[in-house]
């Protein structure tokens, strides 16, 4: 531990750069930063790159990673403390903000019970802010109603791994993805969701006899380079792997010294599954081939080192639970778990999902991995916390919780971090429950979110860059996120705020000054009447959660501390020691035994109908993030998928009269949105996929969550994200076209852009990009287009073209021969390209051709546009990559590298340019 996390280092203009290593927010991997800031005359300049000292990435980074810098601009941020709802918001500050929050927090209590109070919080949050809001809450406010939105992403798991461990926990390591020898993706498009991980899958592959198979109804990138694609029907992972389960059971290919020795309850898990002890029978329930059936359980069987990482796919179900308890069956039956390159591995989606199941961020969890509903455990963190109380009972789950608040038995709700009125199923719900409770409370680096609109109070938060703590990443990894920028405005972190209302509440114990002694004390709680393994008998209390090793830090050595993988004994312990957990079959159970567990396959809830005969699957893709708050700011991240899409199969477009690229209506039982139509035969007839990204800040109907089936897992309360019955009809309009506009200039546009009956919004360089349509005819005089567009002043130049009888009309503002905006209505195959376009905001002033060019619409080049992009690194489109893999014969993706660029950095695009690569062959063929 000798790194030093910030160093400076003397620059030729003699203002100093100060390099800062810290954590990436996004995706659950955990990758390690480096951030470089130097002082300019304009402010702070940030770049990024890879740590390559960190263990979880080696100094790799995928494109979001990469663009960290364009995010951190304070255009969108909230900066000082405000009341009152939108319409009527004023700002404020932080004494009358806390006291007012903790004069209505009391109010409540007093008057409806400790009960009334709900908070949803975020792995968003670093785990000191994390550990506080649940003190305060479970400890001390005295309920459990705080829920956080990792449960709609790995709370199955969680759930999972208590029932067949006896304590949430994921066995393996990153490193043991490189020494497998058979790597199941299970429910992942890995290479867009985890690029990082993925890359070094992809790498253990090249350099040795590595099988990977990929488990997923449509086919992703991740398939591209797959061995075996099995596309499961929707909702059918349970009848696979008891497939799966009867197969190895059958074949003798069981482990059965480990089984007798280390587990129980096979019998059960064995009779529960007979109705999948045909693979023909498992065939008709998953949709899948019993040749490829048949290769996947022999590859399973044959193969010591097996690695299962299942996602979103598994957990976001209403079966999410028992899926994932099926993979582990498989895993336990075989003795494929705490040996090198062999274990099931839970993939969380956020940054910090592990952390806040460190500290009991779940609705049905105490800190410590201690359990909410046990009365010893109560007792327990009770004593060690002094509270005055202690929450006995769960609390409200996320999809509950918002029912419980439009219900009214929740008065008041505190939303740190999260955004669920884009995020939730049923979304529209969430909107209602908002709009009707009494008191909410919003903590929030923006200020104008589809969310933040219905805060009494708004709370100014740090952002990524201000934040300091620590966060703990998917394969148990403790690392340190560094700020490395000073707070802005009024900001303050999260915890810093809930500590004030606790203060002021009366309350003690959040006397904190700063997170190295909120880690302290939750390194603390986690030894707090916990034993090593050899004494795991002699206590009910043992936990492989324990950070006994780090809970000394000095504020020197908290600072300096490197990435470290849970428990931490001691703090000398070697590092290998924790790499894999249960290498001497010891687990949490009192029993020390692994429980199989029983599981059945039944069909998903909500089945179609002939109202609604489509299965919607939603998901993320490669350059977004969540609700697009900060990676909508960047924009090298909004040109990949510029659009709100959802993609159906070739069949299905054609009986529902749906074409490619043109605008359709997506309709559940709970709400619709309008998508441009992807027409793709990587997804099965019969299913739609849409991504989740889209707000109401950035399109006008796009948000997913309107129309997500709200059911929920029994056990963990996870949400079916991935199995919604809908209908899909073309949405017409009279007329399509896109408009850009410089930036500072939004206002002049805003008018007309709500106006139209449909538009998303795009972050150009520079510019704003709005895609646009109406249903009433665009046949507007240029006069009235200037009123409409009111670029009315003098200096403002105007150029237009109108063919009315083509339907196209072209207006171009120019201001001392800068390009300002631009407004295109045209066919849609007439409308020009939006990368040249995008290009001349970028010009600090323009030529007579390049007005030319403009007014016609058409690039002064003639050559190939570069089409849909695929490396946002380098900006190379598809049209150029294909046209190279022709002229050069390329018949892998290096050589594309070689001439392009393309894939050469982050590396998420090589997917997609090995499948132009086969399409190219397949068409010569």
């Amino acid at each position: 531990m000798n790194s030093i996390p910030v160093v400076e280092i003397e620059s030729s203009t003699e203002l100093k750069t100060k390099t800062t290593q810290t954590t990436c927010p996004y995706c659950g991997v955990g990758c390690g930063v480096t951030a470089h800031v130097t002082p300019t005359t304009s402010g702070p300049k940030v770049t990024v790159e890879g740590d390559v000292k960190h263990p979880s990435n080696y100094g790799k980074l995928c494109i979001k990673g990469s663009n960290l810098a364009d995010t951190l601009g304070l255009e969108t941020r909230l900066l000082h403390p405000m009341l009152g709802r939108k319409d009527q918001r004023e700002v404020t500050d932080w004494n009358t903000a806390t006291s007012t929050i903790a004069h209505k927090f009391q109010q409540y209590i007093e008057q409806y019970g400790r009960d009334s109070i709900a908070f949803y919080v975020s792995g968003q949050l670093l785990t000191e802010d994390y550990y506080v809001v649940n003190k305060f809450v479970k400890g001390y406010l005295g309920t459990a109603n705080i829920d956080t939105n990792s449960r709609l992403c790995m709370s199955s798991a969680v759930a999972a791994h208590k029932r067949a461990f006896g304590e949430d926990l994921v066995p393996a390591s990153y490193e043991d993805f490189e020494y497998t020898d058979m790597v199941v993706l299970v429910g992942s498009n890995t290479v867009w969701c985890h690029p990082v991980l993925y890359q070094r899958i992809m790498k253990a592959r090249e350099q040795r006899d590595l099988f990977v198979v990929v488990i997923d109804p449509r086919f992703t990138s991740t398939c591209e380079a797959a061995d075996l694609h099995l596309p499961i029907l929707p909702g059918q992972d349970v009848a696979l792997f008891n497939g799966l389960l009867q197969y190895l059971y059958q074949h003798g290919d069981v482990d059965q010294e480990f089984v007798a020795a280390h587990t129980q309850g096979l019998e059960q898990a064995f009779a529960s599954s007979t109705a999948e002890a045909s693979i023909k029978d498992v065939a008709a329930r998953t949709g899948i081939s019993t040749a490829k059936l048949s290769q996947f359980f022999e590859k399973f069987a044959q193969i010591d080192k097996v690695m299962t990482l299942f996602s979103m796919g598994v957990n976001q179900s209403s079966r999410g639970v028992d899926k994932a308890n099926s993979i582990i069956n498989c895993h336990l039956l075989t003795g494929k778990i705490g040996k090198l390159g062999a274990a099931p591995f839970s993939m969380t989606g956020q940054p910090n999902a592990m952390g806040g199941r460190e500290v009991g961020g779940l609705a049905n969890m105490l800190a410590a991995h201690l359990d909410l509903e046990n009365l010893e455990h109560q007792q327990l963190v009770q004593n060690f916390w002094q509270s005055p109380y202690i929450a006995k009972q769960a609390g409200f789950k996320a999809v509950d919780l918002f029912q419980a608040v439009e219900s009214d038995k929740i008065k008041a709700i505190w939303i740190m971090a999260t955004n669920p009125v884009v995020s939730l199923p049923d979304a529209d719900q969430v909107k209602r429950a908002l709009d009707k409770c009494e008191f909410v409370v919003v903590s929030d680096i923006c200020q104008d979110t589809d969310t933040t609109q219905y805060a009494d109070v708004l709370l100014p938060a740090l952002g990524w860059g201000e934040k300091d703590g620590t966060v703990t990443n998917s394969e148990r990894r403790i690392s340190r996120q560094h700020a490395f920028l000073d707070a802005p405005g009024e900001a303050k972190a999260d915890w810093w705020a809930i500590a004030q209302v606790a203060k002021q509440m009366g309350f003690r114990g959040f006397d904190f000054h700063n997170s190295h002694e909120i880690f302290k004390e939750h390194a603390e709680l986690s030894a707090y009447q916990n034993v090593e393994i050899s004494q795991r008998l002699e206590t009910p209390y043992f936990r492989y959660f324990n950070l006994q090793g780090l809970s000394n830090l000095t504020t020197q050595e908290y600072d300096k501390l490197e990435p470290v993988q849970w428990p931490v004994w001691d703090k000398q312990q070697p590092v290998k020691s924790v790499a894999r957990l249960f290498a001497q079959g010891q687990f949490s159970h009192a029993d020390g035994k692994a429980k199989f567990i029983a599981t059945t396959a039944i069909d998903p809830v909500n089945q179609v109908s002939s109202e609604y005969p489509l299965i919607l699957n939603t998901g993320r893709i490669r350059d977004q993030w969540h609700t697009m708050s900060r990676t909508g700011l960047s924009a090298n991240l909004s040109t990949h998928r510029a659009e709100p899409y959802c993609e159906i199969h070739p069949n299905d477009a054609l009986k529902y009269g749906i074409q490619d690229g043109e605008l359709v209506e997506v309709r559940s039982e709970w709400g619709q949105c309008i998508l441009r139509a992807q027409v793709s035969d990587n997804i099965r007839r019969g299913q739609v996929f849409a991504p989740i990204h889209w707000n109401d800040q950035v399109a006008s109907d796009a948000r997913i969550g309107k129309l997500v089936n709200p059911v929920v897992d029994a056990i963990s309360g996870e949400p079916e994200f991935k199995h919604t019955p809908v209908l899909i009809q073309p949405f017409h309009t009279q007329w399509q076209g896109v408009l850009y506009v410089r930036e500072g200039f939004e206002s002049y546009v805003q008018s007309f852009v709500d106006k139209s009956i449909w538009w998303t919004k795009v972050k150009a360089v520079r510019a704003t990009r709005y895609e646009i349509a109406d249903r009433q005819k665009f046949s507007t005089t240029t006069e009235q287009l200037k009123s409409l567009l009111p670029f009315t002043e003098e200096d403002f130049e105007w150029l237009n073209l109108d063919d009315q009888t083509a339907h196209i009309s072209h207006s171009v503002v120019l201001q001392d021969g800068k390009l300002i905006a631009s407004l295109y209505i045209a066919p849609k195959e007439l409308l020009l390209d939006r990368e040249w376009l995008s290009g001349l905001f970028q010009r600090e002033r323009l030529s007579a051709m390049h007005r030319k060019a403009l007014l016609a619409g058409q690039a002064i080049s003639m050559s190939k546009s570069e089409g849909e992009l695929v490396c946002s690194c380098f900006k190379v489109g598809k049209n150029r990559i294909i046209q190279t893999i022709k002229e050069k014969n390329i018949t892998n993706e290096k050589q594309v590298t070689a001439c392009l660029k393309a894939g050469g950095n982050c590396g998420s695009c090589l997917p997609e340019i090995r499948g132009l690569i086969k399409a190219c062959q397949t068409e010569s063929e």
